[in-house]
């Protein structure tokens, strides 16, 4: 019986093969964009999953107000680590680390050559505690003495084959490490690297004792200080079975209330610890995950599953579509089969086999171009997703259950109306009562209204974030971004005096125009702030201000306007500052030059206002501009390693910018001749900040191309199969004298009014959406009428000339072919 459903269906797909084609490449590009985001959901969704008790797990977090304004810190003060275990009941156990950036490491003679490695990342100061808590599977060593003294590192299986790729794991047992420089460490355990998805890509693991050891390392411990919290120092915490998150939360806040009592000059501003969960880790962007690795976003990947199941859905509205509307062509074969002892289950058996088997067709092409999707969608796709059907069997299960879903989805109401006919009736040429003829072509016309509210909505989204990426890219930011390069020196070699040199040697470049020396660049990813106090003998303000540091020239390489005063000089480090209009008015200052000559106390020293710079983005558009202050940097490492260099205006030929990073690579090698070269151009780091964003473009790109092509796909399948309905109706209408025009319009014009019904529909749903998705930006583009008319302008000309590959083919078919029967 099966057998025989699948050779009835075959000799279906060879008589019909123009709508058979339609219905498998739109069902074929829906399940391949439902996979492809499946994989990249899939991949995001199974993170940190590898502790059984996860659940039980939290990080504790800082959170901070400032003036109303919140702010968000990964990390605790160092103090808390100490204490947490002993004072904040409820909790089972507790592990502190300490992350390392851009690590120094090397690894003494082996096999007559040693190893150096730089900007090593993944590394961390641990001990025990951390693995109680993180299950991993040790190779050698214990977890109870492999960190359990300074000076002790634990490797990961992958790191211990980097460093001792010819020895075995016991041969590496005992073997010397030596991290930034001077700290020499030996190998005391080896653990099986994570295999699963996660965030917690730590390779080595300095025991914690060693940075309270190492006089190189004891600076970056503050474990005395409550009042300093630093990202690098993480905590994570166990709680007990029957012990709620919000419990302990209260008693981690009195806890800094003991120690950290409020300060009259905390005035306006709050601090409290937080638990974020493990499962959170790798989705709240608020916080982060740890260094180098990236935070996925729930709401893009809602989004994303929304795309596959619009595609999807488009597909199956093909079908039905098709399917239903072909239903005259085969309504005597199942009045005959009726006649002939055929039960309407059986029928619905054969119809749902039929659609199984073009399911099965448009999955197997799908999974033929998963692969090359991938590829085409390197930038966007995270980095790791993969599709490997024989390694990956959760990929098989989902392709089963899509073919399934679409079988079902697809094919389950045409099954129902077809096996209904009757007999009698079909086989009189009659398809049934009016009411089901009216029934069925409002259900093909509502499908088609749908598809045509999707593709709509597709193209009034992606001119408007194309729109507002434009706007972004071009707007005045309020500061100079073209032809400026950055460059960070090493953090150790502050002080030494190598500044100074690269600076002068930079000078005399005949490609520079200006260098300045100061920490991050008007606008940029982080954050340096801190509370300013104005006094005024009436009123007391304290205010959160973002800072800028920056030498005399800090200024003029970024072309910021002032308003009032004068810039800085060198003579005012330590006592003067620029502030910007927006921290003026704050003050409570009408105009600019009210603002001079004016006091403020940071970090408890009186600094004058000697100028008020015009308001500039210090972050994207979408961060609304804050109090801001520009001062020299003084005896802050942070704050003085950026070189901020303006290049002069490149020549016709344009080889002055190239030139210029030439010779300042020369000169970085001769005064840094143990780091590498690295810069970035000022104007391209913006960009970046758009990347959310283009890459959302680039997908809404695809899912409107698509979505019109599906769409058109089912719109000339309707419309073969209406000129074929009616050929004979527009023999006789030419016969009569109707031009080829009149044919077309008459043709095309039920189909154009659902085009333009979809668009009426679409639009208010359309600015809807763009207006909810504008409010992440605190400055933004406007959401103008041509969008709307430019959708609905394509949308129709699409249609128009989709038809017109049938419609005129009909039109000026020759009458007698058609009548010939007559």
């Amino acid at each position: 019986m099966i057998k025989n459903y699948f050779k009835i269906a075959f000799r279906g797909f060879r008589k019909h093969k123009l709508f058979t084609l339609i219905n498998i490449i739109g069902l074929s590009i829906g399940i391949s964009a439902a996979l492809v985001i499946y994989l990249i959901v899939h991949f995001d969704f199974t993170f940190n999953k590898f502790n059984g008790d996860s659940k039980q797990i939290y990080r504790v977090v800082s959170n901070y107000t400032f003036a109303g304004e919140p702010s968000y810190n990964s990390g605790v003060c160092d103090p808390l680590t100490l204490v947490i275990q002993s004072e904040v009941p409820g909790i089972d156990k507790s592990a502190p680390f300490y992350t390392m950036y851009e690590t120094r490491v090397l690894i003494p003679v082996t096999d007559n050559k040693e190893v150096k490695l730089k900007k090593e990342t993944g590394i961390i100061l641990a001990d025990g505690r951390y693995f109680d808590i993180f299950k991993y599977n040790w190779l050698k060593g214990s977890p109870r003495t492999a960190l359990s003294t300074p000076y002790q590192v634990v490797l990961t299986s992958e790191s211990a084959k980097k460093y001792f790729p010819k020895l075995s794991y016991s041969e590496m047992i005992g073997k010397e490490i030596i991290y930034e420089d001077s700290v020499k460490t030996t190998v005391s355990g080896i653990v099986e690297s994570l295999k699963q998805n996660t965030d917690f890509i730590f390779h080595d693991f300095i025991s914690y004792s060693t940075g309270l050891a190492s006089k190189q390392m004891k600076d970056y411990f503050q474990m005395t200080n409550w009042g300093s919290t630093s990202s690098s120092s993480q905590l994570f915490i166990k709680l007990n079975e029957n012990t709620s998150a919000t419990t302990v939360t209260k008693s981690l806040n009195r806890l800094l209330k003991k120690y950290d009592p409020p300060k009259p000059e905390d005035k306006g501003s709050t601090k409290l610890f937080g638990l974020q969960k493990l499962a959170e880790l790798h989705f709240d962007q608020r916080y982060g995950s740890f260094d180098s690795t990236r935070t996925a976003n729930r709401s893009t990947l809602y989004s994303l599953l929304l795309i596959a199941g619009f595609l999807l859905l488009l597909g199956c509205i093909n079908f039905i579509n098709l399917t239903t509307a072909q239903a005259s062509q085969r309504a005597k074969e199942i009045g005959i089969r009726k006649t002939m002892g055929g039960k309407r289950g059986q029928l619905i058996a054969q119809f749902m086999s039929e659609t199984f088997l073009i399911s099965l067709l448009a999955m197997l092409i799908s999974v033929a171009l998963a692969p090359v999707i991938l590829k085409l969608f390197a930038d966007f796709i995270p980095e790791g997703v993969s599709f490997n059907i024989l390694s990956q069997p959760h990929i098989i299960v989902f392709l089963i259950l899509i073919t399934l879903l679409v079988s079902g989805m697809s094919g389950f109401y045409p099954a129902l109306v077809l096996s209904n006919y009757k007999p009698v009736t079909v086989l009189k040429g009659q398809l049934g009562s009016n009411s089901s003829k009216t029934r069925n072509a409002w259900l093909r016309k509502s499908l088609t209204v749908t598809q045509f509210v999707i593709a709509q909505f597709f193209i009034m989204a992606t001119l408007l974030v194309s729109k507002q990426i434009y706007y972004a890219l071009h707007k005045n930011l309020g500061f100079k971004k073209e032809a400026i390069l950055n460059i960070s020196t090493p953090y150790k070699s502050i002080g030494t005096g190598k500044q100074q040199v690269f600076l002068n040697k930079v000078f005399l470049m005949p490609q520079v125009q200006l260098v300045s020396i100061g920490g991050a660049p008007p606008s940029s990813g982080g954050t340096n702030s801190s509370t300013f106090e104005f006094k005024d003998g009436k009123k007391e303000i304290a205010t959160e201000v973002e800072l800028k540091f920056g030498d005399e020239n800090y200024a003029k390489v970024y072309d910021l306007k002032l308003l009032a005063g004068r810039n800085l000089i060198r003579a005012d480090t330590a006592k003067a500052l620029i502030i910007n209009n927006t921290y003026a008015r704050v003050l409570g200052f009408g105009t600019p030059i009210d603002a001079i000559d004016k006091q403020v106390i940071y970090n408890g020293k009186k600094m004058e206002i000697i100028g008020v710079a015009a308001d500039f983005f210090q972050k994207s558009l979408r961060s609304a501009i804050k109090p801001l202050a520009i001062l020299q940097p003084v005896n802050n490492k942070w704050n003085n390693r950026t070189f901020h260099i303006a290049l002069k205006p490149q020549s016709a030929g344009g080889a002055e910018w190239k030139m210029a990073i030439t010779n300042l690579e020369k000169i970085w090698k001769e005064i840094y001749t143990e780091d590498d070269f690295e810069y970035g151009f000022f104007d391209e780091n913006i960009k970046k900040y758009y990347d959310a964003e283009q890459n959302t473009a680039k997908l809404l790109n695809w899912a409107t191309g698509l979505s019109i092509f599906i769409s058109c796909l089912g719109l000339l399948g309707l419309a073969i199969y209406t000129t074929t309905l009616r050929t004979k109706e527009i023999g006789v209408r030419k016969v009569l004298g109707a031009s080829v025009s009149q044919i077309v319009t008459l043709l095309s014009a039920e189909l154009i009014w659902l085009i333009v019904l979809a668009f009426v529909l679409v639009t208010p749903m359309a600015y809807y959406a763009m207006h909810k998705w504008m409010e992440n930006f605190a400055d933004h583009t406007t959401i103008s009428w041509w969008i709307f008319v430019l959708s609905g302008a394509g949308m129709l000309t699409a249609a128009l000339f989709t038809l017109s590959l049938q419609t005129v083919k009909a039109a000026i078919a020759n009458p007698v072919k058609s009548l010939r029967s007559e």
